[in-house]
């Protein structure tokens, strides 16, 4: 338990620092928790990325390129990786 909650708070710095829209504030709480309970749900770096950019667009309006998506994604699995390699 305790080494899932040191990897979601991985993600949750990584996702912070990502700042797709550049507000500089940390103002993605709600679409940084969407987004951790995908990397739970899936291991596939495209179905990720799918899932990032639709839970961005649906609060922002405005879509992020799934090539940035894609990259994103796979960050946040090679640390979901880590963790399952370290039990």
């Amino acid at each position: 338990m305790e080494s899932e909650l040191k990897t979601n708070l991985q993600f949750v710095d990584i996702l912070n620092e990502w700042d797709p829209f550049k507000l500089k504030n940390g103002n993605y709480d709600t679409e940084i928790a969407d987004t951790i309970q995908a990397i739970h749900e899936t291991d596939q770096p495209d179905l990720l990325a799918t899932r990032i950019q639709s839970i961005y667009e649906f609060s922002f309006e405005k879509i992020i390129p799934i090539d940035q998506c894609l990259k994103i994604a796979k960050e946040l699995l090679a640390i979901k990786d880590n963790d399952s390699c370290t039990i």
